[in-house]
């Protein structure tokens, strides 16, 4: 029997950055006073560089969309570095002495960067990614994917509950994983899709990418 399959889902936009990050944030805030130097997950960083990563990210997303003339096959040439051997390598880093509290203060502010980038973009702009050069929309659901999924792996490492919105999961499913499955729940197919579960008769991906370039360019 043919797989059922949903309705499209809407575009992925700037509210969408903000809600995750909103989100997450919301959900962390509540594990200020635990110890953030344990494992993040099944991560081989901890919780506090994780973090930290996730902030990265956003922020190179963010300013990825920026230059006018940036050649098509390179990043924004940030200096990247590593704190410690087998660490994130991240271009932002939070103030140690701030605490989770400041920690998250950087995370908020790298999400509101992406947000604001994606929401004044033009939708014809295309900037480099290695999973494929994406538009605004692109960079968007790369930067909700990942507060999601890093959100999973510091929760998991902090001891909270986290489930984020089913409608926020779906629609980056359909942007960035053409090849995700439709019929299954859809948080659980994201942590299926970025290598962090197993669904039922689908065995836990040992690798894994997502496809960053809009369907009308070059997405299979």
């Amino acid at each position: 029997m043919a797989e059922a399959r949903r309705p499209p889902s809407g575009p992925i936009t700037a509210a969408d950055v903000e809600h995750a990050v909103r989100s997450a944030l919301a959900t962390l805030r509540g594990a200020e006073a635990s110890d953030w130097s344990v494992k993040a997950g099944s991560l081989e960083w901890d919780c506090w560089e994780t973090v930290e990563h996730l902030a990265d990210d956003l922020f190179a997303y963010a300013v990825q969309l920026g230059p006018a003339n940036l050649p098509p096959d390179t990043h924004v040439p940030f200096a990247w570095s590593r704190r410690r051997p087998g660490g994130p390598a991240n271009a932002v880093f939070a103030d140690r002495e701030a605490g989770p509290a400041g920690l998250l203060h950087v995370l908020e502010a790298s999400g509101a960067l992406l947000a604001a980038m994606v929401r004044t973009t033009p939708p014809t702009v295309r900037a480099h990614h290695i999973f494929g050069a994406a538009d605004p929309e692109g960079f968007a659901a790369m930067g909700v994917v990942e507060t999601l999924v890093h959100t999973h792996d510091v929760a998991e490492g902090l001891g909270v509950d986290w489930t984020p919105p089913a409608g926020l999961c779906d629609r980056a499913l359909a942007r960035l994983f053409p090849d995700a499955p439709t019929d299954t729940d859809r948080w659980p197919t994201l942590l299926w899709a970025t290598g962090r579960a197993e669904l039922p008769g689908r065995p836990r991906l040992a690798t894994w990418r997502w496809y960053g370039a809009p369907r009308a360019d070059d997405r299979p």
